[in-house]
């Protein structure tokens, strides 16, 4: 596999293979926790959270999405699973992940990479396993490593009939 470098961005401080990887394992870490309010500053301000119903599309604000969140959307849907009114969260699900398969895609000012997700999610006394490929823009800002974008895509997402109630 080819690493794309662009010479002219070199002199930007892009984040290392390791450092998004140690982020993002942290962000993991925080969804199962339920700590939905220190996950919000992860984001840089224009961040993008998509989950697509359509695998091998890039184009997602033409599109049918589960969910496709800039800022502001991204903090209605964590007051909504903190309110305890958000029926899909009410009780909260159990979840683990696992993030791993990290494959840098492009260095482009940002860290792309893409990973693989397995999220284990208990509640109602059911076990469910849901699946996917992760697209994630790492950039680094003044405060530290943020989230400029986020493609989760469920294996099954074109077959998708359930609600999920937390972020995945």
């Amino acid at each position: 596999m080819t690493i794309m470098m662009d010479p002219d961005i070199a002199s930007i401080d892009v984040p290392t293979l390791a450092e998004a990887t140690a982020f993002i394992w942290a962000e993991a870490d925080m969804l199962d926790r339920l700590d939905y309010k220190q996950w919000l500053p992860l984001w840089t301000e224009n961040g993008r959270y998509i989950i697509p119903t359509e695998r091998g599309i890039d184009d997602y604000d033409d599109r049918l999405n589960i969910v496709n969140d800039n800022a502001e959307m991204r903090a209605a849907r964590v007051k909504r699973l903190l309110s305890g009114f958000s029926m899909s969260s009410a009780p909260p699900a159990r979840t683990v992940r696992t993030v791993s398969r990290f494959v840098q895609l492009a260095d482009d000012g940002g860290l792309t990479l893409r990973a693989a997700q397995i999220v284990a999610e208990y509640k109602y006394e059911r076990m469910r396993i849901l699946a996917a490929d992760v697209v994630y823009r790492i950039v680094r800002e003044d405060d530290g490593l943020k989230i400029d974008r986020k493609v989760v895509t469920l294996v099954n997402c074109d077959d998708y009939q359930h609600g999920i109630g937390y972020l995945l």
